[in-house]
């Protein structure tokens, strides 16, 4: 007899300690009473912040807005001391969380949940770890990061390199020594990008092994102007966080009507070169309305960038190598810099074109390409994420008829709303693949779901029913509609670990939804008031009630 009612060992099992668990944590014990019980594989709460502590690591979302919205007393007492906020003090402000709202007594530290199975038995949750507990839940939620599981691309020979090599995304907790060392960064990605800068100051040499050319736009990284937070962003909080939620990206950023097209060349690098000494993504947000949208539009941004590399970058050779041409201007993720191109002008910095002269192996001393053996000290793989489902495929996760979900992704994920898949009842993934994520300030688009989630358990559990789950047709049509979104941008006009194009072999399939966070709100918000159409909801065998 299936749906019987047995006690589960906690209410919900969350997955992850950033600021999705956290968060969901929060929401559920303190607001709803529920029982939860958290896992974590790091030492520390922290998430994406706990394991990226590499040199320069820092977020490109600015300080006032990357931040909990739940606590008027939170918003009002905490104060960043930079423009942009990094990693240190992300770090430190999430353990500041933790301890303000008592939050650490229900996470369970150093424990990797190893697999999640469904009991259709009991229509409960079975959960496993490293350390050998065993525990159930009726819903499972998983905190686990969209960029949390690092790549590190198979080159041969890497087993027999004699020197220190570390990836940007599980760096060590003690400060690595690059004085007088022979460095190779292996990636130009946002963890290169913002890297490469500070190993260069320290390191005898250092090498950058790119593959794709990026565009930056100068982050303009400074102390925070405390009159205007005190002055402009306090007193308003709440009027800037609803804007936020609103808008294409997660940012309080008033939308731009002109079109690139519509002004005369001069003009037009005006209000570009306005905006690059501004920097930040208001070079996007507050420049011309259709940079994103026209393929004609964003071609006149990508001069602008291309020119001002110029500008920077005094070595010919070096400066045609950097020149991104391939895709266009934010169709890869738009990165934020700080001293990025001017890092090329320094005497000890030697940029390698692995396109022109690929990497053949790793040697017990160093690097071998094409062209040239480099003798190596220390390798840092600046190489991104297997993004969106990679941290999903290292547990074990089985829904009905012991479906595993890497089975069911094999090509490509499949959600509803980013927020289920079908055939993994009451199991609900915070920024999951299908939603914003990426795509948006994180913490945002974190919060919504997070409300999603706990206002839709509430609804069930004040009408007795016990499993929800993603129905069939509804995750296909919305797996359509994303794509259609996606077609009508530049994001697909990129191999970009948005397709998962970075992972050999991963199917190339459009995973976070670009519609933008206020129309995706929108969007949920009315599923949420009619009634959670798209979902298959079930009541327990001993009821006789139908589900309304």
């Amino acid at each position: 007899m299936t749906g019987l009612k047995t006690r589960p060992d906690f209410d919900a099992v969350v997955i992850g300690a950033g600021f999705s668990g956290l968060g969901m944590l929060h929401r559920l014990r303190d607001v709803m009473g529920l029982s939860v019980r958290v896992y974590e594989t790091g030492s520390g709460v922290g998430g994406t912040w706990y394991w990226n502590r590499y040199p320069g690591a820092r977020c490109d979302s600015e300080s006032y807005i990357y931040c909990f919205s739940f606590s008027k007393e939170l918003l009002q007492d905490w104060t960043w001391s930079g423009k942009f906020p990094e990693q240190p003090e992300i770090l430190s402000y999430l353990e500041h969380v933790a301890d303000r709202f008592d939050l650490r007594r229900n996470i369970q530290f150093n424990t990797r949940v190893t697999s999640a199975t469904f009991r259709e038995d009991t229509n409960r949750w079975q959960i496993e770890t490293d350390q050998g507990a065993r525990v159930t839940a009726q819903y499972l939620i998983t905190g686990i990061g969209c960029i949390s599981t690092g790549n590190v691309p198979r080159i041969e020979g890497l087993d027999s390199y004699q020197g220190d090599w570390y990836h940007t995304g599980a760096w060590p907790h003690d400060p690595v020594d690059f004085t007088g060392k022979r460095v190779a960064v292996i990636g130009t990605g946002s963890s290169g990008v913002q890297s490469i800068p500070v190993i260069a100051r320290q390191a005898e040499s250092l090498t950058v092994f790119q593959r794709t050319p990026q565009f930056t736009v100068p982050a303009r990284h400074r102390a925070a102007d405390r009159q205007f937070i005190e002055e402009e962003v306090k007193p308003n909080y709440q009027e800037i966080l609803e804007k936020a939620r609103w808008s294409q990206g997660g940012g309080p950023h008033d939308p731009v009507e002109r079109s690139a097209l519509d002004y005369p060349e001069a003009e037009r690098n005006q209000i570009y070169e306005d905006q690059w000494a501004l920097g930040g993504y208001d070079f996007i947000a507050r420049s011309f309305a259709d940079v994103m949208t026209d393929r004609a539009a964003n071609d006149t941004a990508a001069d602008f960038i291309r020119g001002k590399i110029r500008e920077i970058v005094k070595d010919p050779e070096t400066c045609r190598k950097l020149l991104p041409h391939d895709h266009p201007f934010g169709a890869k993720r738009a990165l934020l810099d700080t001293n990025y191109y001017a890092t090329y002008n320094r005497d000890n910095v030697h940029l390698v074109d692995l396109r022109s002269t690929p990497i053949r192996r790793i040697t017990p001393t160093g690097i071998q390409t094409s062209e040239r053996d480099f003798d190596l000290d220390i390798i840092v793989f600046a190489t991104g994420f297997d993004a969106m489902t990679g941290t999903f495929f290292k547990i074990d996760i089985r829904g009905r008829n012991g479906l595993a979900l890497r089975d069911k992704w094999a090509e490509g994920p499949k959600t509803y709303l980013g927020l289920q898949a079908a055939g993994f009842p009451n199991m609900f993934m915070i920024t999951g693949p299908g939603s914003p994520s990426v795509l948006s300030n994180m913490p945002v688009s974190i919060e919504q779901h997070i409300d999603f989630i706990a206002d839709f358990i509430t609804w069930m559990r004040e009408r007795d029913i016990e499993t929800a789950e993603a129905d069939p047709q509804a995750e296909e049509a919305w797996v359509v509609h994303v794509n259609e979104v996606a077609d009508t941008t530049l994001y697909v006009l990129a191999n970009s670990w948005y397709l998962g194009a970075n992972i050999p072999g991963k199917p190339r399939v459009f995973m976070p939804y670009p519609g933008g966070v206020g129309p995706y709100r929108q969007k949920c918000n009315q599923i949420a008031r009619n009634g959670y159409p798209g979902f298959i909801l079930t009541r327990p065998a001993t009821s006789h009630q139908p589900v309304s």
